[in-house]
C-alpha cells in the first residue's frame, strides 16, 4: 500500500511541464456508493486518494448528486453536464408504462440511443478526432463513439467492442470475471483499464467500480465491511495511477476520483405497495401484480408512483396523499409541480417519469413488495441510496488531480453537472449547453 501511495503522490505532486489542453488526457474513476464523508474518516485507509487530494483539488462537503440518486442517472450526468430532466435517464434501465392497469417495468439491457437524450462526452471527443475508452460505464452500450467499450449492462461481454472483447478473452480475464464476484469484477475492470492506458493511451478513459455499492447495500455504510472495501478500492485507484505513469503520461493526465452517490444505513423499509393492495388499488396473484390503478417502483430512498388508470388519476392521487402524507418514515410526497426544483422531468415531457414521488426519511428505504399488512417492516441493518439529493449523506466523493488541476484548491462543494464541462475544458473541447460549469477555481492552465 505504501508503494501505491508513493506512486500516487509522486505522480501528481511534482511540478510537470505545462501541458496544452490539446495534449491532455483525462481519466474519470467512479467508486460506486463512495460517500463524501469517507474521505476524512480516519478509520478508512485511503493513502492514494488522499495523496491525489493533497496534490490537487477537493471539497469540504463532497459533490452534490442528481435525482434520482442512483447509478445510471448520475453516471450519465457525469458524462453530459446535465441532470435527468435533460438527459432523460431515470433508472438503471428504461422505464415503460404498459396498458391501463398494468404496472410500469424497467428494462436495463438497452443502448445509449435508447437511454440518453443528449450527447455524451465521448461523442464530443470523437467529433474532435480523439479516442476514448469506457469500462463498466452505464448507458454506453452500442455507442458509436467509444473506441474500447466494456459497458455496464446485462450480458456485458455481448455488448463489448469486438477488439477489446478478444483481448479480454486472450488475457484470461473473461474467466476471471465470471468466477470472481464483486471483488473479482472490480479487479478485471481495473486491469482492463490499465492495459488500455498503457497500450492505447486514450485521451478520455472512464472506469466504474462496483463492489463498495454492493457491500454497503448488504451491510450499510460506516461498517467494517464497507471501510475494508473502500480501502481495497484505494489500491485499485493506485493501479490506475501507476498505469498512467508507465504510459509516460504523468505530466499530461488529469484524474478525477468521484462517485455517483453516498449511502445511508437503513433498519426499516416502507411497503407502500402493500398499503395500496389493502386499499384495493393493486391486485396480486401468486406473488405477481395482475392489475393496478397505482403502482410504486422503488429506487431506494424514493418510490416512483405511477397513476395507471386515466379515469381515476385525481382520486388515486388523493389516496396516495391520504395514505402517506405524514406517515412514519415518509419525508415528503411530491407532485409534478415539485419535480423541477429537483431537476426531474415532468410526466408530460418524459413518458417514463412517475406521476408522484414518495421520499423516505433517513433510516428508512422504499421497498416494492406487496406483502404485509403494515407500512413499516423492521430488519437488520443494511444500506440504501436514492434519497433526495438535498440529503447531505447522498453527497459523493470528489477529488481532482494532475495536469491542468490547481494544487491545494478547495471549495465547499461542487455539483456533479460540473464534472463533464471541466473534463471537456481540460481536453480542449466544449459540450453543447451544459447545465454545469467549468470549475475555474480548480483549473491551472500552466500545468
Amino acid at each position: 500500500m505504501f508503494r501505491l501511495m508513493s506512486a500516487g503522490m509522486l505522480l501528481f505532486a511534482a511540478v510537470g511541464q505545462a501541458s496544452a489542453a490539446s495534449d491532455r488526457h483525462v481519466v474519470v474513476i467512479t467508486l460506486d456508493g463512495f460517500p463524501a464523508y469517507y474521505l476524512d474518516d480516519p478509520q478508512v485507509s485511503l493513502p492514494v486518494i488522499r495523496g491525489l487530494r493533497d496534490a490537487g483539488a477537493s471539497t469540504v462537503e463532497g459533490m452534490h448528486v442528481s435525482n434520482p440518486s442512483v447509478t445510471w442517472p448520475n453516471h450519465t450526468t457525469l458524462m453530459t453536464g446535465v441532470h435527468p430532466e435533460k438527459h432523460g435517464v431515470l433508472y438503471n434501465g428504461v422505464p415503460k408504462r404498459h396498458a391501463p392497469n398494468k404496472p410500469t417495468s424497467v428494462t436495463p439491457e438497452k443502448t445509449q440511443a435508447e437511454l440518453v437524450r443528449v450527447p455524451l462526452l465521448f461523442d464530443v471527443v470523437k467529433k474532435a478526432g480523439m479516442t476514448s475508452a469506457a469500462i463498466n460505464w452505464p448507458c454506453t452500450s452500442g455507442s458509436e463513439s467509444i473506441d474500447d467499450n466494456f459497458p455496464d449492462v446485462p450480458r456485458a461481454f455481448t455488448h463489448t467492442t469486438p477488439r477489446l472483447k478478444a483481448e479480454i478473452e486472450q488475457a484470461g480475464l473473461m474467466e476471471k470475471f465470471e468466477r470472481g464476484g464483486g471483488s473479482g469484477h472490480d479487479q478485471v475492470w481495473t486491469e482492463t483499464a490499465c492495459r488500455l492506458i498503457r497500450e492505447r493511451q486514450p485521451r478520455l478513459l472512464v472506469l466504474h467500480l462496483l463492489e463498495l455499492d454492493s457491500t454497503h447495500h448488504q451491510h450499510g455504510p460506516n461498517t467494517l465491511q464497507g471501510r475494508a472495501v473502500a480501502s481495497t478500492l484505494d489500491g485499485l485507484v493506485g493501479q490506475v495511477v501507476k498505469a498512467v505513469e508507465d504510459a509516460g503520461l504523468r505530466d499530461k493526465t488529469a484524474i478525477f476520483v468521484t462517485a455517483d452517490h453516498g449511502f445511508i444505513a437503513v433498519t426499516k423499509t416502507l411497503r407502500p405497495n402493500a398499503m395500496l393492495r389493502k386499499e384495493g388499488l393493486i391486485e396480486v396473484k401468486d406473488g405477481n401484480i395482475t392489475s393496478a390503478r397505482v403502482h410504486i417502483v422503488p429506487e431506494g430512498g424514493i418510490g416512483m408512483v405511477y397513476l395507471i388508470d386515466p379515469a381515476t388519476v385525481d382520486q388515486d392521487r388523493a389516496t396516495v396523499h391520504r395514505l402517506f402524507d405524514g406517515a412514519e418514515g415518509v419525508a415528503a410526497v411530491l407532485d409534478p409541480a415539485d419535480f423541477a426544483r429537483y431537476h426531474l422531468p415532468s410526466p408530460e415531457d418524459h413518458p417514463g417519469m412517475a406521476d408522484m414521488i414518495i421520499a423516505a426519511k433517513e433510516g428508512y428505504s422504499v421497498g416494492g413488495t406487496t406483502n404485509g399488512d403494515t407500512l413499516i417492516a423492521e430488519h437488520k441493518q443494511n444500506g440504501s441510496h436514492g434519497y433526495l439529493s438535498t440529503e447531505p449523506k447522498m453527497n459523493a466523493l470528489f477529488v481532482a488531480s494532475g495536469a491542468g488541476i490547481k494544487r491545494g484548491a478547495k471549495l465547499p462543494s461542487v455539483e456533479n453537472v460540473d464534472v463533464a464541462p471541466t473534463a471537456a475544458h481540460l481536453l480542449g473541447v466544449k459540450l453543447d449547453n451544459p447545465t454545469g460549469r467549468v470549475l475555474a477555481e480548480f483549473v491551472d492552465e500552466s500545468r
